[in-house]
């Protein structure tokens, strides 16, 4: 039987971890600065826990009428795919099932793995947006595991953060840290020693040490 590899999307996947804050913060604010971040993450958070629809997201930041064609832009413009992702996804699946567990609006999700082909990657896609849950809430590990009918120890979680990684293996799912730019994702150090790459070539790799 398969093992899994489960990967987050937004600084993993897509290359800017804190894209809220990094990314679309800043597109909002340039376009209306009088809208403050503290209104943006907060109708960012409905969003990804589908309370709101991506289309009421705008509505409620003012640019009813320049949607959807403003969601476009930022996803076109601002989102950058880690090329090596594709390469590596190719040489994992022929030997591992490949998962998709990611916060994210259900929307967004949906148009950037359209996009990029990515859902010919995955046998599971677990998106917050979808299931109302965002990592590291145990609820949307559960949901995962539940869909995939796999032991917990026979699963590799690929994130960017160390506090999305600590309640997956808890659980008893293997751990490597995602740090392309060797520094925390949310600025600040942590003491995470496990397992970390700082590339997609290295995970094909280290992925038997990881399981050993």
């Amino acid at each position: 039987m398969k093992k899994w590899i489960i990967f987050d999307a937004m600084g993993v996947i897509f290359e800017v971890g804190d894209d809220t804050n990094n990314l679309l913060v800043p597109y909002i604010m340039k376009l209306n600065n009088s809208i403050t971040s503290k209104q943006i993450n907060k109708l960012y958070i409905d969003a990804s826990l589908g309370k709101i629809t991506s289309s009421t997201f705008w509505d409620r930041l003012g640019f009813k009428n320049n949607y959807p064609e403003i969601e476009i832009s930022y996803l076109d413009q601002y989102l950058t795919l880690d090329k090596e992702f594709t390469i590596t996804a190719e040489i994992l699946k022929e030997k591992y099932n490949l998962a998709l567990l990611s916060n994210d609006v259900s929307e967004w999700s949906l148009y950037l793995r359209q996009k990029h082909n990515l859902n010919r990657f995955f046998q599971e896609i677990v998106i917050s947006g979808d299931v109302g849950f965002r990592k590291p809430s145990d609820e949307i590990y559960k949901i995962l595991l539940e869909r995939i009918g796999c032991n917990a120890n026979d699963c590799v979680i690929v994130d960017d953060r160390h506090k999305n990684l600590v309640p997956a293996m808890k659980m008893g799912m293997k751990g490597i840290k995602f740090n392309r730019e060797k520094i925390a994702a949310d600025g600040a150090a942590d003491d995470y020693k496990g397992f970390e790459i700082k590339s997609f070539i290295q995970l094909p790799n280290i992925l038997p040490k990881v399981f050993a």
